[in-house]
Parts: structure tokens; C-alpha cells; sequence
């Protein structure tokens, strides 16, 4: 895979990035295709320093390092019908592990124990502070920004455990990226999937059933989230399989493209 350049798949004009240059691992603010590089964290204390960087000249890696991933299931009216189920009442969460976590460009592994593994686009919101018990108003507040993200899935598994544990935690099946857009609004932005080129699914975060503000409440309400912690939204209608050779990109509206090879 020829990897695209970091102007190519960042379209957000304000985020935070996180990459490797030379040899270390930073922070950076990203604006009008400049990074300028963080003094430290932008989930503690740290600020944009006087370092100035070529957005191209950097190697992107997840924008964060989340404790946990609290993922939703069933989230878009059209991915409900799709399955031919009833809008549930409360959201249904389920959490993918750390380790599930990859950047942009690197590989998602399938796994030998699975015949059927599924992308799935989803709005990442990326929590800034540790919260808990937070009211919709609240959780606006304690947002730092908001990603791209796959849910990959294998599906055979999770239709044979009757849960989403194993499915859902293979390493590699929780891609990142590529930048936490922090000028957007999370209401109204289209989120796709394409493989190899072709487009797979189409929806826009106008259809969820539970918006971004209160899902963060509800969930806020069940446990503590963390600095960095990622909240997956939901995906909309036309999940389907991937293939090893393929090239699965995710495109959210106003962050940019995650583009992922696919391997054994």
C-alpha cells in the first residue's frame, strides 16, 4: 500500500496529533497544515510550544492512548432497520481493550480463529479529563475532540458468543486516526467506509438514536472515564467483510481518512 500524505487525510483545520519525528513520540497541534509541537500532554497540563514542524515531515500514530474503549452497539436508525431490530431504549455498551489500538497505516490482522471479520465506521469522541456523573451539558465540556474509527468486528465470533468480548478485542481491530478534529460539531457529519476505493457504507451522525452529548452522560454514569478514553458511536447501515490485500479507509467529515491495509 502507498501510503497517502498526512495532508491527504487530515482535513480538519484545528486538531491535535500524535506522531513520531526523529526518534521520539510528541504531541502536536495541527492548523492549516502546520504542527506545532506540545509541551507536554493536551490530556494534563500542556500547551503548543514554540516548535514548528511540516505536517508531512511527521510519522502519525493514534491520536491518543485511551484506558479503555467504551463502544456502542446498535447506535443509527438505518442500521437498526438494516438488521430488522427494534430501537433499543438505554444505549447497549461494550468495551474494546486498549490493545485493540492502532494508527494510521498500519495493519489489521486477521485473525486465524475467524472466518468473517467485518469493518465499521464510527465517529470517535475522545474524552480531555477524567469525569464522572456528568450531566449532557457537562460532557460537552470534557470532549477534547473527535476522531475516526473502525469497530472492526469479527463477525462469525460474535454471532457464536452471543457477545462482544472476543469479537471485538483482537489486537489491531480498534484503528485510530489520523488527527482529534477540535472545530467541528458532531451532530451533523457524514462518516463512510471505502475499501479499496469503493464505497461501503454511507451514513451521517444526524440518524444516531442517542447523540454524542448524552451518550457521554449515560455512560459517565456507569464508570469513571479517563483522559484520552475514546467513546465509539455507533455504525450505520452496509457492514460487510474484509479481505486480506485489502485497503479499508474511514472517512469522518471535517477529521480527515484512516486508511488500513489488511493482513493475515
Amino acid at each position: 500500500m502507498t501510503q497517502p500524505k498526512n495532508s491527504e487525510v487530515i482535513t480538519a483545520e484545528l486538531g491535535l496529533i500524535r506522531f513520531g519525528y526523529q526518534g521520539k513520540v510528541a504531541f502536536g497541534q495541527v492548523k492549516h497544515g502546520i504542527v506545532r509541537v506540545y509541551d507536554g500532554s493536551p490530556f494534563g497540563a500542556g500547551k503548543p510550544g514554540a516548535t514548528i514542524l511540516p505536517l508531512n515531515d511527521v510519522h502519525l500514530l493514534a491520536p491518543c492512548r485511551p484506558s479503555k474503549i467504551v463502544a456502542v452497539g446498535l447506535n443509527y436508525k438505518a442500521h437498526a432497520a438494516e438488521l430488522g431490530l427494534a430501537l433499543p431504549d438505554e444505549p447497549m455498551l461494550f468495551i474494546k481493550p486498549a490493545t485493540a489500538v492502532i494508527g494510521p497505516n498500519q495493519a489489521i490482522k486477521l485473525p486465524a480463529m475467524s472466518q468473517r471479520v467485518d469493518y465499521e465506521c464510527e465517529l470517535g469522541v475522545v474524552i480531555g479529563r477524567r469525569c464522572k456523573g456528568l450531566s449532557p451539558k457537562q460532557a460537552r465540556e470534557h470532549v477534547i475532540g473527535y476522531t475516526c474509527l473502525n469497530d472492526v468486528t469479527a463477525r462469525d465470533l460474535q454471532k457464536k458468543d452471543g457477545q462482544f468480548t472476543r469479537a471485538k478485542g483482537f489486537d489491531t481491530f480498534c484503528p485510530l486516526g489520523p488527527v482529534i478534529a477540535q472545530d467541528i460539531e458532531p451532530g451533523g457529519l457524514r462518516v463512510r467506509t471505502l475499501v479499496n476505493g469503493q464505497q461501503r457504507q454511507d451514513g451521517h451522525t444526524s440518524d444516531l438514536i442517542f447523540s454524542v452529548f448524552n451518550l457521554v452522560s449515560f455512560i459517565s454514569q456507569v464508570m469513571t472515564l479517563n483522559a484520552g478514553d475514546v467513546i465509539a458511536t455507533g455504525t450505520p447501515a452496509g457492514i460487510g467483510p474484509l479481505q486480506a490485500g485489502d485497503v479499508a479507509t474511514i472517512e469522518v467529515q471535517g477529521v480527515g481518512s484512516l486508511v488500513n491495509p489488511v493482513s493475515n
